[in-house]
């Protein structure tokens, strides 16, 4: 049994792919939601552009949102990604 952070029945990726992807933050936590996720982005995917990073604030301005795609090649790479957003002290939920 793998991480809590794992992709489930991983035979449904087909690699490599495109994938969209959106983080919610915490309240209050625009700012280092921003910087934590571009450090976790820049470590794992070097040859990501972070100024196609798009950030927009809920309806009520509460939460702020980060949606980028990223261009996955293998499982292995979902895991690290999701394993160090679930670590990330900022992160409320990754969609």
């Amino acid at each position: 049994m793998g991480k809590k952070t794992d992709i489930q029945n991983p035979e449904l990726w087909n690699f490599p792919m495109d994938y969209p992807m959106s983080i919610i933050g915490h309240e209050g936590m625009h700012e280092a939601l921003v910087n934590e996720v571009k450090m976790i982005l820049s470590e794992q995917f070097p040859d990501f552009d972070l100024a196609t990073l798009q950030v927009k604030p809920s309806k009520t301005g509460r939460f702020y949102s980060l949606r980028c795609q990223l261009h996955l090649t293998k499982a292995e790479q979902v895991n690290a990604l999701y394993a160090a957003l679930d670590a990330a002290k900022s992160v409320r939920l990754v969609l």
